[in-house]
């Protein structure tokens, strides 16, 4: 039995992404190591919440990586039906959350005692279904066509709508990233592109007078006068106490487990929106730098994967997935650095939040899978009638 379980774990090496996966485990360390500095300073729990979510994501992506992405894929209406039920439930029955300033979203549900964000797991289903969509325009030689190119769309605004329902306008916009993207990589002409912005131009003064809360304009105008006393105190707070904490640390840092504002909570939400300055203080513009280093390599893996991909479908996957990550990373440290208006966007990979680590997990299990089909004509296809049987006889032979 152990000869078997390590022979068919070496053949699971063998064919998987050694360097992204060595790149994960870079990343998932470092994000433990700073939890465990905020759990140290403050004497919360965030470290070990975390670590749950780690284990439960790799576990999700080992499981993943031995099913064709093409046949999950295959059953895209079973995923958009949960993923809108998911949405519209969340919206309805889902934990709210009253903050200052008019903040006002119910994005979470409550799963044995411990929030669930069900956004983070309708990104990885809108990623397979928006891929699914395009295939089948693409071997159908449809993505020129006007009218499919706004189903397209359609498709897309399906879960941005329901975020914002939700309260939760940073994860339409992650939505809208990775629509644009998986459009720009399967080839979508650019003339549909010039008439989104269009598009989007006339609608911006519309959104701004008719739609956006007071406390989201705030969050825009204080980007740009956070000298202002007043402003530091109120919708620039964070931001401005973030901006100071990345400033103390310099070039090298106070040091991990030393960092006097990190004790403080001088920055609110320091252990999930804004990990990164705790990177700053107690790591300095060093630590912060290699967090920089790990996603931009990282990004660019998987990148490479949707080079090497055997089919569309999995180029497409890997451009969705490259998507979120880069729209979250630069929404976030953006964010930090009070370059962007604060959208409430984790830091992927880094922050905390059981339900966001462990659906990027998820999605990287489907980028791996992508990568180990890379060299099959076919793919090994599920039988749709026998689904359960393929996945234990894939655990078995593992």
């Amino acid at each position: 039995m152990a000869k078997r379980f390590f022979k068919g774990l070496w053949d699971y090496i063998k064919k998987a992404d050694i360097i992204l996966w060595l790149l994960l485990a870079m990343i998932s360390a470092y994000s433990l190591v700073l939890l465990r500095s905020v759990d140290y300073a403050t004497g919360s729990g965030y470290f070990r919440t975390q670590l749950l979510a780690i284990g439960l994501g790799v576990a999700a992506a080992v499981v993943v990586t031995l099913i064709d992405y093409a046949e999950i894929a295959n059953f895209w209406y079973l995923l958009a039906g949960f993923s809108i039920f998911l949405m519209v439930y969340t919206s309805f029955f889902g934990e709210q959350v009253v903050g200052s300033g008019g903040v006002d979203a119910k994005a979470w549900i409550n799963i044995a005692g411990r929030t669930f964000q069900s956004s983070e797991l309708v990104k990885i289903a809108f990623i397979l279904t928006f891929a699914k969509h395009l295939d089948v325009l693409r071997k159908g030689s449809k993505l020129d066509h006007p009218l499919h190119v706004m189903l397209l769309g359609c498709h897309a605004l399906v879960p941005m709508l329901l975020c914002e329902m939700q309260g939760d306008t940073g994860a339409a916009i992650v939505f809208f990233a990775i629509f644009l993207t998986m459009s720009l990589s399967a080839g979508i002409k650019l003339r549909y592109f010039a008439a989104l912005g269009g598009i989007v131009l006339v609608a911006l003064p519309l959104l701004w007078m008719f739609v956006m809360k007071d406390y989201q304009k705030a969050r825009f105008t204080a980007v740009f006068n956070l000298e202002d006393p007043t402003v530091q105190m109120e919708d620039g707070y964070q931001q401005y106490q973030g901006r100071i904490s990345i400033g103390s640390g310099r070039l090298d840092g106070t040091g991990l487990f030393n960092g006097t504002r990190v004790a403080n909570k001088s920055v609110p939400f320091q252990q999930s929106d804004y990990i990164f300055s705790v990177a700053g203080e107690e790591l300095g513009f060093i630590g912060c730098s290699l967090i920089l280093l790990l996603l931009l390599l990282f990004m660019a893996k998987v990148l490479h994967v949707a080079s090497t991909s055997r089919d569309d479908l999995g180029r497409y996957i890997c451009f969705g997935f490259f998507g979120m990550i880069a729209l979250q990373s630069v929404s976030n440290i953006g964010m930090c650095l009070a370059l962007l208006p604060a959208m409430g966007v984790t830091l992927p990979f880094f922050s905390a939040g059981g339900s966001s680590a462990a659906c990027m997990y998820l999605g990287f299990g489907l980028v791996q899978a992508v990568y180990m089909r890379r060299k099959e004509s076919d793919g090994m296809r599920l039988k749709r009638k026998q689904p359960l049987r393929f996945f234990y006889k894939q655990l078995k032979d593992i």
